[in-house]
């Protein structure tokens, strides 16, 4: 292993966590939990602002058992279900979380990640992780034993930490796979996202107030999430083909015509006023070509993104912390056990995305919107479906079969439309196209 940086202070762990989102803050703990010296270095302070405010019905357990199910119902605004809007259909489909086809988890959370992220790493702290805020990891050299991670605080103090065990959890910064250089843009996926935060939009009553709605328009789709304190979270997602539109307008008008593309969008948000300033974010989905070595493993972003249409990302997030930190212990505790635990995290972890990304590569088709418009629970596939939505994708309940019918109705109807299945096929394959997009990142 190569020495620590000269002049820098050295420091040990057990285990450094690259990283204070969702994943990290869920894998530190955890492990502090088993004992081991946990270190979490992140770069920013929080609380700090972030996208992927809607949670699903799984992240619930999980709350209750990280012991923050309070303090997440305190910041959060009640989400029992998901509305969906097409410029094709007449109707609004909405699905209840309670109608899955397991009851127990019939609702979840929209929550601000400021606050929401704030709440997973102090609750780090107080489980015993050393966290370290306004921390940057800069270089990490591997060796037989271990690893050394070279951080710089925010005062130009130099750390380099001798860790036995490197989490990378550091979101879209993709650390380690930046510097392994086996990041890949999705072949199979293509989008980016602009969006902001509002006042005053309307939003539906009564219970239904704080259901995430997705609203397809030609060029992708857009969320709208209702928070606490009257914010909602708008989103356009869609494709760089679009992006490269943009030209000379700034990002906020940008956005403001894409709303207008959007009636049924642009209504809910008449009169609302945008309170942040828009921000746009590219090279939406991808994946990296491994998620562990020897001493290492890469959990939720930092590994892979997919599209948010399911609002995945924190749950899968938070869950890849949980195998994480399973994966580790073992690694730690029983080298000789450390392949099979490790086989077992890859199998886990490559399951979500997969399960989630059949419904996305397809959600903009013509035909699987009409089954989302117009759903039917033949063979419990409506339950099964729900299923997915609420994230409850890992556990025993046995949605397989039915899932397994909703595909083969999906490719029959296919079969059945040709000329519509081909079009759908075609205008994809146009959508997810490579395009330079100097737009996004650009203010």
């Amino acid at each position: 292993m190569a020495q620590p940086s000269p002049g820098a202070e050295t420091r040990h762990c057990d285990v450094l966590v690259i990283g204070g989102g969702p994943a990290g803050s869920t894998v530190g703990p955890l492990l502090a939990e088993k004992g081991y010296q946990v270190v979490l270095l992140e770069k920013a302070h929080h609380p700090r602002f972030h996208i992927g405010e809607s949670l699903l019905p799984a992240n619930l357990p999980l709350f209750e058992r990280l012991g923050i199910a309070d303090e997440v119902r305190a910041i959060g605004m009640e989400k029992w279900g998901a509305e969906f809007v097409s410029p094709y259909h007449e109707h609004k489909q909405a699905f209840q979380f309670a109608d899955a086809w397991n009851k127990a988890m019939p609702h979840a959370y929209q929550v601000k990640r400021a606050e929401f992220d704030t709440v997973l790493i102090r609750n780090a702290a107080r489980k015993g992780v050393e966290v370290h805020e306004g921390c940057k990891a800069r270089a990490v050299d591997f060796g037989a034993d271990g690893a050394l991670v070279h951080a710089v605080h925010d005062d130009g103090r130099e750390v380099t930490w001798q860790a036995r065990f490197v989490v990378d959890a550091s979101g879209r910064d993709t650390f380690l796979a930046n510097r392994f250089q086996i990041k890949q843009r999705n072949p199979r996926h293509n989008s980016s996202a602009v969006y902001g935060h509002f006042a005053g939009a309307r939003r539906n009553e009564g219970q239904a107030e704080g259901n995430i709605t997705i609203f397809w328009f030609e060029h992708g789709w857009f969320w709208f999430i209702p928070m606490q304190g009257g914010i909602t979270s708008v989103g356009m997602v869609t494709w760089p083909y679009y992006m490269k539109t943009r030209g000379q307008r700034s990002l906020q008008q940008f956005f403001t015509d894409g709303i207008e593309r959007c009636p049924a969008l642009a209504e809910r948000l008449r009169g609302a006023e945008l309170v942040n300033e828009i921000e746009a974010t590219g090279n939406f989905s991808y994946v990296s070509e491994r998620n562990h070595g020897p001493n290492y493993l890469l959990l939720g972003d930092a590994y892979a993104f997919i599209d948010p249409v399911f609002s995945s990302g924190v749950w899968l997030a938070m869950h890849s912390g949980v195998i994480g930190a399973e994966a580790i212990d073992t690694c730690l505790k029983n080298p000789a056990a450390a392949g099979a635990a490790l086989k077992r995290f890859d199998r886990l972890m490559k399951h979500g995305p997969k399960e989630f990304s059949w419904f996305i590569y397809r959600v903009t088709n013509p035909i699987m919107r009409d089954f989302f418009m117009g759903p039917k629970n033949i063979f419990r596939v409506k339950e099964a479906l729900l299923s997915v939505l609420a994230g409850d994708i890992f556990g025993k309940t046995p949605i397989w079969n039915s899932l397994r019918m909703f595909k083969l109705f999906y490719y029959t109807a296919n079969v059945l439309q040709p000329r519509r299945a081909y079009q759908g096929w075609k205008r994809r394959r146009f959508n997810i196209r490579r395009v330079d997009d100097p737009a996004v990142g650009a203010g």
